[in-house]
């Protein structure tokens, strides 16, 4: 009996630190785990006001009125400087591009909540709109983390098209995956729901995701394709991980997507 009480003791103070310390194990803004080059392209710094006096220091690559606006949310981990050899090759397209950093990222104030990234996504929308960028020349581009923050979007209004990159279904179902043991479904806070969402988005979507991904199962991926409405496109390429090969074959499928809105 006493060792009975002993483990669920033992249970409890984890239960207790997985629920008050979760969103440390969610948001890692100062690990940076993607490859970084140098800078070989011409943007232009820019703050975009979010709510609670927080500014997010963005970078913004304007070419002309006549291209779509690519919107970049970025996944959980690391800065844009993070995410360069991807706009490497983005600046190549004929594309507008507008990348942001989370709060409590890039130098940012404030704490990253699900609440919060969906609040500093709709300001950054706002602040195109004024530009006099429209929704239906957006397209809304999700990496890991943000493509929950793009479906949430998404869900709401018309956009150009959407991109994922290396989504899941939920964090309820990420966490299951990394926590067994635990009574996720209560325990999570910050939920992301997904698969709900991509029900309700009416954009064409394209959903990129590498079948050896070991962080987020290719399963989730596949499962959002298979749920989304039409016109709907994939890319699954065999071999990459979670951290996605801006390969020609991926260039060429961003292409084929873009030139079809």
């Amino acid at each position: 009996m006493k060792l009975f009480y002993f483990l669920l003791g033992g249970y409890l103070v984890v239960f207790l630190f997985m629920f008050f310390f979760q969103r440390t194990f969610m948001y890692h803004p100062d690990v940076n785990n993607y490859d970084s080059t140098p800078i070989e392209f011409q943007f232009e710094k820019v703050e975009i006001p979010s709510e609670k006096n927080i500014n997010l220091n963005s970078w913004f690559s304007f070419k002309n009125n006549t291209n779509k606006t690519l919107v970049f949310f970025h996944g959980n981990a690391g800065n844009l400087n993070n995410r360069i050899y991807k706009l490497n090759e983005i600046n190549k397209l004929d594309l507008n591009f507008l990348i942001i950093s989370w709060r409590g990222f890039n130098g940012n104030r404030g704490k990253p909540t699900e609440d919060g990234l969906y609040q500093d996504a709709k300001k950054a929308i706002q602040w195109l709109e004024k530009k006099g960028i429209k929704k239906n020349d957006i397209i809304l581009y999700g990496e890991s983390l943000g493509t929950g923050v793009a479906l949430e979007l998404a869900k709401e209004d018309m956009y150009a098209g959407v991109i994922l990159e290396s989504p899941y279904t939920s964090m309820v179902d990420m966490a299951k995956k990394f926590y067994p043991f635990l009574p996720v479904s209560i325990l999570v806070k910050d939920r992301f729901q997904s698969k709900s969402k991509i029900k309700k988005n009416r954009s064409p979507i394209l959903i990129m995701h590498g079948m050896m991904d070991t962080l987020v199962p290719f399963h989730m991926g596949k499962q959002l394709y298979q749920e989304a409405n039409d016109p709907k496109y994939f890319y699954f390429p065999k071999f990459d991980n979670h951290m996605m090969q801006y390969t020609p074959a991926l260039i060429s499928t961003l292409k084929k997507f873009i030139k079809s809105l």
